[in-house]
């Protein structure tokens, strides 16, 4: 398991960072609008993911796919975002990749 923290879907499966303190690698899924979208729409967006993500329907179903949902503020997004290409950005450095 390479996400900070076991999942509930294998809860007895060790992570990485159980033995590599510090080790995370995993993958999410957003929703983005482009830059000059209205404060308005992005917040209607918004409330509609979160109650989307909060439904114990969608929750058991994502949960059944090894996920869990992450609701929040666009700006918490945004942090996200900018703290993941930060962190790949350094790895992407530090391992000397190039592009083909």
């Amino acid at each position: 398991m390479t996400s900070a923290a076991r999942t509930a879907a294998l809860p007895d499966l060790p992570t990485v960072a159980d033995t590599v303190p510090g080790y995370e690698a995993s993958t999410w899924y957003g929703v983005g609008a482009p830059r000059r979208t209205s404060a308005d729409v992005v917040a209607t967006l918004n409330r509609a993911i979160n109650a989307a993500a909060a439904d114990t329907k969608n929750q058991a179903r994502l949960a059944d796919l090894g996920c869990s949902p992450l609701a929040g503020a666009p700006a918490d997004f945004g942090r996200l975002v900018a703290e993941d290409a930060e962190k790949w950005a350094k790895v992407i450095k530090l391992a000397d990749i190039k592009p083909p």
